[in-house]
């Protein structure tokens, strides 16, 4: 935990904590409370990494510490770092590497994510629990917390591919430039561009033909990482890599 994540119910006075560089106090418990003291191993005085969320970031210092609870007095006073000028559209992965993913995503600065079909994503995916608005919410918590970041993602799920494709789409990508990750194909991902981007990312062993046809037909254009086939996990940090260095 790179960043202590702040809410406004945390705060004594919810007047306080809007970045005018006027300190606020905030209270924390359960989990944060605990790795403050058992990995951060605080102490009355020390400072912190603090950010409020969809808010600034500053620094927290510690005024009070108990067995239950630990105050700090808060200072905002930066913006968090800007976003990737991308949308994602993400064929839902297995559960398993759905948190990571969902993770990593926030951490390296993705805003907007669709949580889409595919014909090989299996039905039984859809049922995870991981899907649920909290548990999502969980792992963007994490990924901004691991990245200093405050502004929580957006996370859409469309369970329909075609509709998606041939209704909402063509809006969510208009203005933009259109990639869809494809091994089986001649166009090596392009490096370090500067326009809006919205980037196509497939399940295990990639959309199927007649996937990839409906996406170039909305303006996508195939692009490649190499010969080698990765796994959704790995693939995206090296796309994201590639499109945005730096960022």
């Amino acid at each position: 935990m790179n960043l202590i994540l702040l809410e406004p119910g945390d705060f004594v006075e919810a007047d306080n904590h809007t970045g005018t560089g006027k300190p606020a106090i905030a209270i924390l418990r359960a989990r944060r409370f605990q790795h403050i003291a058992e990995v951060h191993r605080a102490a009355l005085g020390d400072t912190l990494k603090v950010g409020l969320l969809d808010g600034q970031i500053g620094a927290g210092k510690v005024i009070e510490h108990s067995d239950q609870h630990i105050s700090l007095e808060v200072s905002l006073h930066r913006a968090p770092p800007p976003p990737l000028p991308l949308t994602l559209i993400l064929a839902l992965p297995r559960p398993k590497m759905l948190k990571r993913t969902v993770q990593h995503a926030t951490a390296l600065g993705v805003k907007k994510l669709y949580l889409i079909n595919a014909y090989r994503v299996e039905k039984s995916y859809w049922q995870s629990p991981w899907l649920a608005e909290e548990k999502l919410r969980e792992q963007c918590v994490l990924g901004l917390e691991q990245a200093v970041d405050t502004a929580m993602p957006e996370v859409l799920l469309r369970k329909r591919f075609k509709p998606f494709v041939e209704d909402e789409l063509p809006d969510i990508a208009a203005g933009s430039r259109k990639l869809v990750a494809h091994p089986v194909t001649d166009t090596a991902c392009p490096v370090d561009i500067p326009e809006q981007t919205t980037l196509a990312v497939g399940p295990e062993g990639g959309f199927i033909p007649y996937e990839v046809e409906k996406l170039q037909e909305a303006g996508f254009e195939s692009v490649h990482l190499g010969p080698r086939i990765l796994r959704v996990e790995t693939a995206l940090p090296v796309l994201l890599a590639r499109l945005f260095p730096g960022r």
